[in-house]
């Protein structure tokens, strides 16, 4: 089988991040796979909350045209909230993939109960959202911060990586869970280590996303237009908006 070409979309403007997501896009993709890591040139450094959300909800919508200009065939939303996932299926005609969704996902197809390990604790909050609405509250055993910032996971220093896997200690151990999802696109690279170090599985978004994509894909399945996920209404869209139409 052909690979396809798949857009990774970071929505902050960090370009180091985007090439930790990147990189561990292309670790998983099957031969032939394509894939285009971008992030938006304006917009917000790291997201950290639903005002950072909004503004990135915006680039996304923008990179997901760019892409299809591009001949991408699908596309991840590599950030855990999972911003402007429900516009951006909108504006695709392919499949369209969150990465906490992706995660949230996948971990119960190991396990029947599972932790998440991100960032702020502010964030915390945003996940049990995300864990309502797409029906895994009861799955979740628990929620764990590192308390750094996004970018720390870039500073150099190794610090938020080491607090990433003592909270997967602390999560396995206090909540019993059988699996770990990693709660921010840029822990995308330490998934594969730590599931060797704790015995059980820790699942990045990032790479299932990525999978999520190329199995729709190889099925067939693009996004359906069919009820409220059907292309935007066409309608004038004025000022910095005019790129979107």
């Amino acid at each position: 089988m052909n690979g396809f070409r798949i857009q990774v979309i970071n929505p902050n403007t960090s370009v180091a991040m985007t090439q930790t997501i990147g990189e561990a896009a292309r670790a998983v993709a099957m031969p032939g796979t394509e894939i285009l890591a971008v992030c938006p040139s304006q917009g917000v450094d790291s997201i950290e909350g639903h005002f950072d959300e909004a503004i990135a909800a915006i680039g996304v919508l923008e990179q997901i045209k760019r892409g299809q200009a591009l001949g991408a065939q699908g596309h991840v939303i590599a950030c855990f909230g999972d911003p402007g996932l429900l516009a951006a299926r909108e504006l695709a005609s392919g499949p369209v993939i969150g990465i906490a969704e992706a995660a949230m996902h996948m971990a119960t197809l190991v396990a029947t109960r599972f932790s998440i390990v991100t960032t702020l604790p502010r964030t915390l909050i945003i996940a049990r959202h995300l864990l309502r609405q797409y029906g895994f509250e009861h799955h979740c055993a628990g929620l764990h911060a590192i308390d750094l910032p996004v970018l720390a996971l870039e500073d150099g220093t190794g610090l938020a990586q080491q607090k990433v896997r003592e909270r997967c200690i602390q999560a396995k151990n206090e909540d019993n869970s059988g699996a770990i999802v990693l709660g921010c696109g840029g822990m995308a690279n330490l998934a594969r280590e730590l599931t060797a170090e704790l015995g059980i599985p820790v699942i990045d978004g990032v790479t299932a996303a990525v999978k999520m994509v190329e199995s729709l894909l190889a099925l067939g399945l693009g996004t359906s237009k069919h009820g409220d996920l059907a292309y935007p209404n066409k309608k004038p869209l004025t000022g910095c908006f005019e790129m979107l139409s």
